[in-house]
């Protein structure tokens, strides 16, 4: 066990080792230090890792080196910014890009290892967040309080301790919107009548513009677990609205059961689902094959993992590619402003679950086999 003197040493290795690297000290030295113990996750007063002062100067092999010598990708200083951050307000691309691949890395190592139970669960570095907003069964027997704001945008909030936390908001009516019409705008069975699949309702947005199309849903599948909710599109009418068919219950406890696989492949699936991390939304990607209907069929999911910072987005973002693609699923993006107006109080006293002033949009279909 550490003694207080070790720790001692310790910060003032790495107070030096940061020190050096600003001062660009030549990197034999700077590989000294590391040799001798300077530890990389050191960060000083000011929050400022290695990484972060690799990024100040702008040096990419050191960043290489660091990463590669176990330098933290997401460490974050007393502003909340990554060694990306500092990359990315440089327009370093080089370095930018290095410590986000060190960050997809990580996450598909991370996904691997939780995908394999034999693996000690000393393994795992994360802290379990057993709280309504990282914990699907907290989530599930919270209270969800429906709502308008001082300026009448719909809200669906739950309240997390003493903070009240978004579990949709009125302002994603934009990003519901072009996911649509990117989804079934242009689709060859339009006209037919589309099978849509949804998890998770919400306000009901995105499902109330399914409703909208030209042509009515043939078939308009909704999976929601949560209670509350349940009551609200209970008032709402939605039990009584023709071709709707609502499954009380988790994604997970449907996908293999016959009131999903009686219906048949869907034209269209979306998820957006609350207190799931990535490896949840993971094992919905490998479902998605055996759920749309060929490689006419498109699929889309909220994308809005990590979106309180640009690096973590951008991260997760890659990996949901990088992860689909491997499925047999091509995905493309489509940028949207979703930029906050000076005047606009889009979050009153809630905590902010979407940071950026864009959204990558995400629209996927069935890579279609080539003929040897």
């Amino acid at each position: 066990m550490a003694t207080d003197e070790d720790l001692k040493a310790l910060s003032m290795l790495g107070g030096y080792l940061i020190f050096s690297i600003l001062q660009r000290r030549p990197s034999s030295k700077i590989l000294t230090l590391i040799d001798a113990g300077a530890p990389l996750w050191y960060q000083d007063g000011e929050g400022t890792s290695p990484l972060h002062a690799a990024a100040y100067i702008e040096d990419e092999e050191l960043v290489r080196v660091l990463i590669e010598k176990g330098a933290l990708w997401n460490a974050v200083d007393n502003l909340h910014n990554t060694a990306a951050d500092i990359a990315l307000s440089m327009n370093n691309e080089g370095c930018y890009r290095m410590i986000r691949d060190a960050g997809i890395r990580s996450e598909l190592l991370l996904n691997l290892i939780a995908s394999k139970p034999s693996f000690p669960a000393s393994i795992f570095l994360r802290a379990e967040d057993d709280t309504a907003t990282g914990s699907t069964e907290a989530f599930l027997s919270s209270k969800l309080h429906y709502t308008r704001d001082k300026q009448g945008q719909e809200i669906c909030l739950l309240r997390e301790g003493d903070k009240e936390v978004g579990v949709m908001m009125g302002w994603e009516r934009d990003i519901m919107r072009e996911t649509v019409k990117l989804l079934c705008a242009d689709h060859p069975r339009l006209n037919d009548g589309l099978k849509i699949l949804n998890v998770g309702f919400g306000l009901g947005i995105i499902d109330s513009f399914f409703q909208e199309l030209s042509t009515s849903p043939a078939l308009h599948v909704i999976i929601e677990p949560h209670q509350d909710v349940l009551e609200y599109m209970k008032s709402q009418g939605w039990y009584s609205k023709p071709n709707v068919k609502i499954l009380e219950g988790k994604w997970q406890d449907y996908i293999d059961s016959p009131e999903l696989l009686a219906v048949g492949k869907f034209d269209v699936v979306y998820t957006d689902t609350f207190s799931e991390e990535y490896k949840e939304l993971h094992q919905f990607f490998k479902r998605l094959p055996a759920l749309v209907d060929g490689p006419e069929s498109r699929f889309s999911f909220f994308n809005g993992l990590g979106a309180t910072n640009v690096l973590f987005y951008d991260v997760y973002t890659n990996l949901a590619e990088l992860q689909l693609n491997d499925l047999g699923l091509d995905v493309t993006w489509k940028q949207l402003s979703v930029a906050q107006k000076v005047t606009e109080d889009r979050w009153g006293g809630s905590l902010q679950y979407f940071a950026l002033p864009f959204y990558q949009l995400p629209v996927g279909r069935m890579r279609v086999a080539q003929i040897p």
